[in-house]
């Protein structure tokens, strides 16, 4: 089976080939400011396969992806790809089968099928990006909830009524940073900062963990997976999901019930686990 992939983000469309479990061809272009150049653009892309066996495109994409009503519900840093009949206007653009999926959801597949939860029963996966996103699995089968927001630990809240998408991601950690200190910083220079000690990034960092940790209390007692997957930039750095495997420990032994402490572990795909999860995502719906 051939596929061409897109993972359509508010910044860039990343896109490649998808044959043979095999992910190829890979590139990018910046976001469209309209759905008319989105569409230009994508079948640019799919007009660079003619010649091969293309049995339809898969698509990564923010939003509640409505698969019943043919649409994207909710909101994203894309707002023209919402309310409106996207499937049916992609397909007719490409004369050929289209599937859609929210991009955390996605990533989740790409990891349960071929990555780090391919052992794992029910599992959660947690991105840690800009904001924090997510998806659950239950019985190796994506749930999406009765209204598509299944996953969405963004929203989860604190006790000071703060989404977790504002206080457990590193970004807006070095948001926090640059407003005390007028020094500009990135999330790589505030783990670059932690190295030198700095109090102020280690005491935001600290809180940054202990937010995430409380979320993640929260989904175990609830949900109760076996595995709880971190993606997103920051997985790539070991130590995060040991501070927040640590912390998580401490509030499940406070609470008495240390033995359901799931494993935690990174994702295995990183940056392509978008357009794997569309691909695998594709394959699933159309073997139905």
């Amino acid at each position: 089976m051939g596929l061409v992939v897109f993972d359509i983000g508010g910044t860039a469309v990343k896109y490649g080939f998808w044959s043979d479990e095999t992910l190829t061809e890979q590139g990018q272009f910046s976001t469209p400011k309209s759905f008319d150049e989105m569409k230009e653009e994508m079948l640019r892309v799919v007009k660079t396969h003619q010649g091969k066996q293309i049995d339809g495109v898969a698509i990564s994409s923010p939003g509640a992806v409505n698969v019943d009503q043919r649409r994207i519900d909710g909101l994203s840093a894309v707002p023209y790809l919402h309310e409106y009949p996207v499937f049916d206007e992609l397909e007719a653009l490409f004369n050929l089968p289209v599937t859609i999926e929210n991009d955390a959801n996605c990533a989740g597949i790409a990891e349960i099928e071929l990555g780090a939860g391919k052992k794992a029963t029910n599992a959660v996966f947690l991105v840690l990006g800009t904001g924090v996103g997510g998806s659950i699995f239950i019985n190796r089968k994506l749930y999406k909830g009765s209204h598509l927001f299944g996953g969405e630990f963004g929203l989860l809240v604190s006790e000071s009524d703060r989404p977790l998408s504002n206080v457990g991601s590193i970004v807006k950690v070095a948001n926090k940073y640059e407003a005390q200190t007028g020094k500009q910083v990135d999330g790589k220079a505030i783990f670059e900062l932690l190295e030198e000690e700095d109090s102020l990034a280690m005491e935001l960092v600290d809180e940054m963990y202990w937010a995430i940790a409380h979320a993640l209390y929260n989904v175990q007692v609830s949900i109760d997976p076996e595995l709880i997957i971190i993606g997103g930039g920051v997985s790539k750095r070991k130590e995060v999901s040991i501070e927040i495997a640590n912390r998580l420990k401490s509030l499940l032994e406070k609470r008495s019930v240390p033995d359901i402490m799931p494993v935690i572990e990174t994702c295995h795909f990183s940056n392509d686990a978008n357009l794997i999860g569309a691909a695998m995502n594709f394959v699933s719906l159309n073997l139905k």
